[in-house]
């Protein structure tokens, strides 16, 4: 099987991004600034790939500052959970000890959130809110759900390598300096013109093979719109204490029943079946297209979109949460389109765009608007 198809690149990944929240962080952008390149031995992006894909980690300790500028509306940057994430700059620590033994702290002037999990356990802790959650996984449970947005650069590699395929030119670029690594770059570049990523790089550790830093530009642009990079690495095994968790005097702490979000279809599934071109699930979610241009269809709730008014949503009560009559605002904001495959309302990003449609349809993609229009004829 050729290494730009194979699942497997980057199977010691941390995999607890599907239970972090973020509050919001505070490094200084400038951490990400490139040294001088530094000497490295030539190599091929497919002996790159080859190294990620072969790559041993028993243990990792860091720090990583995330940041997000995909043009999104001030709202998102207030939203907690993932969507924070969307937005703005983050700083986090992570542990990694194997696939049963994970950390990451969400860091804030305030407080932080962890999200800790030992074998079968699995604790989240507010320090803010002075709450905490702990939740037994399943026997069968080997991963964390997937579908959540990447919260370190391994993560943010593995989700992009997973789309490597004839749509995709591989290359190299230029070696960097990463966290006082010596790095190698891989290059990602879509060859269909309707997505909006111009390139993926991906620094990669030139001893370790480890991702240190991962930048997506939209077209168009010379300034990464998303980026992540350690600013400090350490390879040792971090000490076991790092995965205790004992809840603080006076945290409310409660019992978690079920499955993690995501793994509803069982740890041995493949949730990459569901997406398929066309392909849908229980949700009403499905697929049109493949690779950097595969585009998310739903359909909203029918009665929810027979209510509506023409072009408009419908007037948010009380229980729709304190930020609904915003998020209204900017949904009504949003300018009108029209065509062939019907109407609605368009955001248009840098990296993204999303069509609401008045019949109860939300088509999103990394696509130029035409992409849309033409998922939304079908």
């Amino acid at each position: 099987m050729s290494v730009l198809k194979n699942r497997s690149t980057l199977r010691w990944l941390v995999p607890l991004a599907a239970a972090v929240t973020v509050v919001g962080g505070g490094a200084a952008i400038g951490t990400f600034a490139a040294n001088a390149e530094p000497a490295l031995p030539p190599r091929s992006a497919a002996q790159l790939l080859v190294d990620l894909q072969t790559a041993r980690l028993d243990g990792l300790s860091g720090t990583v500052v995330q940041r997000a500028d995909l043009g999104l509306p001030k709202l998102v940057g207030l939203a907690g959970g993932d969507a924070a994430l969307l937005s703005g700059t983050h700083t986090l620590r992570v542990w990694y000890s194997g696939p049963d033994r994970q950390r990451v702290a969400l860091l804030d002037t305030l407080g932080e959130r962890d999200v800790i999990r030992s074998g079968r356990d699995v604790w989240t802790w507010d320090s803010k809110a002075n709450t905490a959650t702990h939740r037994t996984l399943p026997e069968s449970t080997g991963r964390a759900a997937e579908g959540a947005l990447p919260v370190t650069p391994q993560e943010a590699a593995e989700q992009a390598l997973a789309a490597v395929d004839p749509s995709t030119l591989v290359t190299t670029g230029r070696s960097a300096t990463v966290a006082g690594r010596d790095a190698y770059e891989l290059v990602l570049t879509p060859r269909d013109e309707a997505s909006l990523v111009h390139q993926v790089r991906i620094a990669i550790d030139a001893t370790e093979h480890v991702p240190l830093r991962f930048e997506v530009l939209a077209d168009g642009a010379d300034q990464p719109a998303f980026e992540m990079a350690f600013t400090q690495v350490d390879y040792r095994r971090p000490d076991a204490d790092q995965f205790t968790f004992n809840p603080p005097p006076g945290v409310k702490v409660t019992e978690a029943t079920g499955e993690l979000p995501g793994e509803k279809a069982g740890a041995g599934s493949k949730p990459d079946a569901a997406r398929r071109h066309g392909a849908g699930d229980d949700s009403g979610l499905r697929t049109v297209g493949t690779g950097w241009t595969t585009v998310l269809v739903v359909r909203t709730d029918e009665a929810d979109a027979a209510g509506k008014p023409a072009g408009g949503a419908a007037k948010p009560g009380p229980a729709d949460g304190p930020g609904a009559a915003q998020a209204l605002d900017l949904l009504n904001g949003l300018p009108k389109v029209s065509g062939d495959w019907g109407s609605g309302r368009l955001f248009a990003g840098k990296l993204f765009s999303v069509l609401l449609t008045d019949d109860g349809r939300v088509l999103a993609g990394a696509v130029t608007p035409e992409r849309l229009y033409q998922a939304a004829r079908g």
